[in-house]
């Protein structure tokens, strides 16, 4: 989700509660975004790939250290000054045990709604590091960012606050009924898509920014081969087909490219990318001096780039 709604729906929620520490609330729910501000480190450190965006900061255990640290400077009293300044309102935030308990409010409201997007979050890291994602919205939806900047305006402009609590309570309104829509289309694309897939299993839907067209996945009983699709369940038009075989060995024998795709995938670069994908598929093509080992994704993605791995001496 974007960084608006994040920090809408806990100010909202603890304004219909009549909670005098909104403000708060809402900052800890924008608090586990400034992980970009660690995210070179990843970046320096390959291996430490969780220090990225909706990474190590997007874990429950995290996220109250972030939620912490976090509303800590933003009540520092050179902040505050700062920022009422800019903003040209008063800027109000304490750091109290009660404040940090409501930030940390804002934290789980930030996890639940980033839950619901394209590849999740770590929620139990660093017990694990796999992201867990309903899989029901995009990464960033156009038509909540638009909503969730009317709201901003709304709170920002001196109008009367029985308003302001019509436009809080309005846009989680319709942020439930899109959920709930979502919800309902994939439910219903699933159970449209087997009607064509008799040869495959384990059908899978991703979303896409459109909320009624949806990335499936599915394969074979076997699991030797995958095909991924778009459907989109107003139409019932299928396209952007694509089958693959979950390993491709080429130039060389089967063993020895399989022995080169496991030393690949211990290297940080293929981690990172696998941190990053769907569903990870390899090619590895051998030659004289060792294997080009590829990775890609059948799931379309904004940061969908293939990784290719050299591998020598086998």
């Amino acid at each position: 989700m974007d960084l608006i709604t994040h920090f809408i729906v806990p100010y909202a929620i603890l304004t219909l509660m009549k909670s005098k520490n909104r403000l708060e609330g809402a900052l800890g729910g924008i608090a586990p975004d400034f992980d970009v501000l660690i995210a070179g480190i990843g970046i320096i450190f390959p291996e430490l790939f969780v220090f990225s965006h909706r990474g190590i900061t997007h874990s429950f255990l995290f996220g109250f250290v972030t939620a912490v640290i976090f509303l800590y400077l933003v009540s520092r009293k050179p902040v505050k000054e700062t920022v009422s300044h800019v903003i040209k309102r008063d800027f109000n935030v304490n750091f109290t045990k009660t404040t940090v308990l409501v930030a940390y409010f804002g934290v789980l409201t930030h996890l639940f709604l980033d839950f619901l997007t394209s590849k999740g979050i770590p929620l139990f890291y660093p017990f694990i590091l796999n992201r867990f994602s309903a899989e029901l919205y995009s990464s960033l939806d156009f038509v909540t960012i638009c909503l969730a900047l009317v709201v901003i305006i709304v709170l920002y402009l001196k109008v009367d606050s029985k308003y302001k609590n019509i436009a809080l309570a309005g846009f989680v309104i319709v942020l439930i009924i899109f959920g709930g829509v979502r919800a309902y289309e994939k439910m219903d694309v699933l159970g449209e898509a087997q009607n064509f897939s008799a040869s495959y299993t384990n059908i899978t839907a991703y979303p896409s920014s459109d909320m009624f067209s949806w990335y499936l996945v599915e394969n074979s009983p076997d699991k030797s081969v995958y095909r991924s699709f778009k459907f989109n369940n107003l139409n019932k038009g299928v396209s952007e087909t694509l089958t693959v075989k979950t390993i491709s060995i080429s130039n060389g024998s089967y063993q020895t490219g399989l022995d080169a795709v496991k030393e690949a995938n211990s290297t940080a670069a293929v981690q990172r990318f696998k941190w990053n994908a769907f569903y990870p598929f390899v090619n590895a093509k051998g030659s004289k001096e060792g294997w080009n080992v590829t990775y890609f994704d059948i799931v379309p993605s904004y940061n969908n780039q293939n990784v290719t791995v050299y591998v020598s001496g086998i």
